[in-house]
């Protein structure tokens, strides 16, 4: 009986003295970012007709390097023709996203994309849109510097 008791108590202090493996604060590594859906920091789009709203999410798409931006646009929403110089990469985060391709802003081009949807826009590729179907969140991700060429300049908002 002594023995048992013995084995009881070396057991209890071994346990006792093992390291607890309770959830402690994460500890993040330098360079780690995030942004929570409550702080994206919505402004007026600078590029696009008025209505629409964008959002930094990370770097900066005017200068050489990784870039995220969203673009929030409401219910019959609409970008003319237009073309960026690099590569886009298009995650549709909420409602549905249309985009048709060419010079010409045509319905009958238009393609719809729902939430959860992924497509990659070429560099230098004509295409405008038209949420027809309510409002839409979208986020771009590409490789900087980016900028918007209008195909007719008139429909450039930013010479308004």
């Amino acid at each position: 009986m002594a023995l048992f008791s013995l084995r009881r108590v070396i057991m209890s202090l071994a346990v006792s003295t093992l390291p607890i493996a309770l959830p402690a604060e994460c500890q993040v590594p330098p360079g780690f970012a995030q942004l929570l859906p409550d702080q994206v920091p919505w402004t007026p789009g600078k590029s696009t007709p008025p209505g629409g709203e964008s959002a930094g999410i990370y770097g900066n798409p005017g200068k050489p390097g990784m870039y995220i931006v969203r673009f929030k646009q409401p219910a019959d929403y609409k970008v003319a023709p237009h073309r960026h110089p690099e590569e886009r990469v298009y995650t549709v985060m909420s409602g549905t996203f249309y985009i048709g391709f060419g010079d010409e802003f045509d319905p009958e081009r238009l393609k719809a994309y729902p939430a959860g949807s992924v497509f990659v826009v070429p560099a230098n590729a004509s295409h405008f849109h038209w949420m027809r179907s309510g409002e839409s969140v979208v986020q771009i991700s590409g490789v900087g510097p980016s900028g918007i060429d209008y195909v007719d300049p008139h429909d450039d908002p930013r010479k308004h």
